[in-house]
């Protein structure tokens, strides 16, 4: 399959492309939090709708940021988990964090992240 034409050859907006919505990134920092079945991240505080949140775990995966496997705690479900290219992004996730913590008063780090995922 040829690859997708991009926008840009720019690699901030290549990523931008591929995980710079706000329901990616917080998918990927649950992940990266433990958590690992899609009633944990629909459970998240920001409320994501269950077919956003659908449609980004199957782009994830098809951008090989995550892998998908039946769950052994819930059966007829699915466990997802980061690939090494998907924990890749932990410093990009850990930056931001990092920033926000300083930059934007009343924020607080609810989730301790681990670069394992």
């Amino acid at each position: 399959m040829p690859a997708k034409k991009r926008r840009s050859v720019c690699p901030v907006a290549c990523t931008l492309d591929l995980i710079g919505d706000k329901w990616t990134l917080l998918v990927i920092r649950d992940l990266f939090a433990g958590k690992s079945h899609f009633h944990e991240f629909a459970g998240s505080p920001e409320k994501i709708a269950t077919n956003i949140l659908s449609d980004r775990l199957v782009r994830l995966r098809d951008a090989g940021l995550i892998d998908a496997s039946p769950s052994k705690a819930r059966a007829g479900s699915s466990a997802y988990t980061l690939t090494a290219r998907g924990r890749s992004l932990f410093p990009v996730i850990d930056a931001m964090k990092g920033w926000g913590l300083a930059n934007i008063r009343g924020t607080e780090a609810r989730i301790a992240a681990s670069p394992r995922g």
